[in-house]
């Protein structure tokens, strides 16, 4: 059994999805560090809330962001900031008529044990689109993969090709002992 800290409970539907019944929320607002480097916020956080859950079981926490190429890879690391600021609209806004609406979605999940800390990253590209579809949260639907989007797509279909669904994949293998799939970054 896993911990996840996280006050979004979408990350943890998503995260039981895929990890079935070995994990349970814990909801849990850690003091997010400023930092390029998601796996560094990742880590941070997953200490910060190892440490509030008593340190006496493994807590998962995962740090997400939405890298726009015309945007110079903005918001990045400060997407969740930005998305309840501005908004899909105000994303939409910002690349205006903007050549190239390329974008990829990153997550880094961090895990922290009595032990050890490690993280695991996952990625997506695809492209910003106006919003579609009623699934999933946050950029979900402004964000297209082969011509759907993420917010169009329901939960299988989304772990089996997202960000956080990749990086969970290697948590997963990570946790079973799979050597062949363990890159996580410590």
């Amino acid at each position: 059994m896993v911990l996840f800290a996280t006050t979004n409970a979408e990350k943890v539907r998503e995260a039981q999805a895929y990890l079935e019944s070995a994990v349970e929320h814990f909801d849990f607002d850690y003091l997010e560090l400023q930092s390029e480097s998601l796996s560094e916020i990742a880590i941070h956080g997953a200490q910060e809330s190892f440490k509030a859950a008593g340190g006496n079981q493994p807590v998962i926490t995962d740090d997400s962001g939405i890298f726009i190429d015309d945007l110079g890879g903005f918001p990045g690391p400060y997407s969740s900031y930005i998305y309840h600021t501005i908004g899909l609209s105000g994303i939409l806004t910002l690349l205006g008529d903007s050549d190239s609406h390329r974008a990829y979605f990153r997550t880094a999940i961090a895990y922290c044990s009595e032990d050890e800390t490690v993280a695991f990253e996952g990625s997506i590209r695809g492209t910003i689109v106006p919003p579609r579809g009623t699934e999933g949260f946050g950029y979900d639907p402004i964000f297209e993969y082969n011509g759907k989007t993420l917010a169009e797509m329901n939960l299988v279909e989304k772990n089996a090709i997202s960000h956080r669904g990749r990086a969970l994949s290697k948590l997963a293998s990570w946790l079973d002992n799979d050597p062949v799939e363990h890159r996580g970054v410590k």
